[in-house]
């Protein structure tokens, strides 16, 4: 059976932690692990996820450590580096807010039958937002995805900022993550972007996506807006790739 191992990125998510965690554990998929990338959280979150790790969910949980807050993109780059290292097959990258919902997980993996990424998707049919979304929210994140990312990238591609994917080992280390940059939420673009420039089989299921639980969202207007002007730096950093550009040798560390 192959190894299905769950990325989760966190900073100050000590409410969240042990409740993503256990309901991960409770889905019914075999030879799930989960992977903990902590940013030096001051709120105990790496502590926490140390002491589950050691006395709860021994051999299944697994923590790494980072020394700060650099943001999201090196903290997935070193936690799917790990992820491969550990021996997954198949690697889930998710928030640990709830916003990504851990019952989509059996569909992610059985849409990667047939794909080499999937993508949880706000924005394909069948997919939808928080209700309590404000109207402009809604119309920004749906023009960003549906319109501005595809047509600029042209790329087939609904939801290119989602978090909420999973990958085939083979197709992460054929992306080559040191080829990869960014460090804000552009970061999910970026990946997508490269994963199709290498012509990787991507798909998309429609997924609803609340807000998150508890905690605070680290997302604003000022990052939304930062993220559609890189797009521009993405599509002319990778542009000339072709699936001759594939990454062939594994990681080793």
């Amino acid at each position: 059976m192959p190894k299905t191992m769950v990325v989760l990125p966190t900073y100050n998510e000590i409410e969240n932690l042990p409740l993503i965690v256990k309901a991960l554990f409770e889905l019914p998929v075999e030879d799930l692990n989960i992977l903990v990338v902590d940013d030096s959280s001051p709120d105990g979150t790496g502590r926490l996820a140390d002491d589950l790790a050691a006395n709860t969910y021994p051999g299944r949980l697994f923590v790494l450590h980072r020394t700060e807050k650099a943001g999201l993109g090196p903290a997935y780059r070193a936690g799917f580096k790990e992820a491969l290292r550990l021996g997954a097959d198949y690697i889930i990258q998710m928030d640990a807010d709830f916003s990504h919902q851990p019952k989509y997980i059996p569909e992610l993996l059985k849409a990667i039958e047939t794909k080499d990424l999937v993508i949880a998707s706000r924005f394909v049919k069948g997919g939808s937002v928080d209700e309590n979304w404000s109207f402009y929210r809604k119309l920004l994140s749906w023009f960003a995805n549906r319109v501005y990312t595809p047509l600029i990238l042209g790329i087939k591609v609904y939801d290119a900022t989602a978090g909420y994917r999973i990958w085939r080992r083979q197709t992460l280390i054929g992306l080559d993550l040191d080829r990869i940059r960014s460090n804000g939420y552009v970061f999910q673009v970026e990946m997508a972007y490269v994963a199709c420039r290498l012509g990787f089989r991507v798909g998309e299921i429609p997924i609803y996506f609340p807000d998150r639980r508890l905690g605070k969202s680290k997302m604003d207007i000022r990052i939304q807006i930062e993220a559609a002007i890189r797009v521009w730096q993405v599509m002319m950093r990778h542009r000339s790739l072709t699936p001759q550009s594939r990454r062939t040798k594994a990681y080793t560390v």
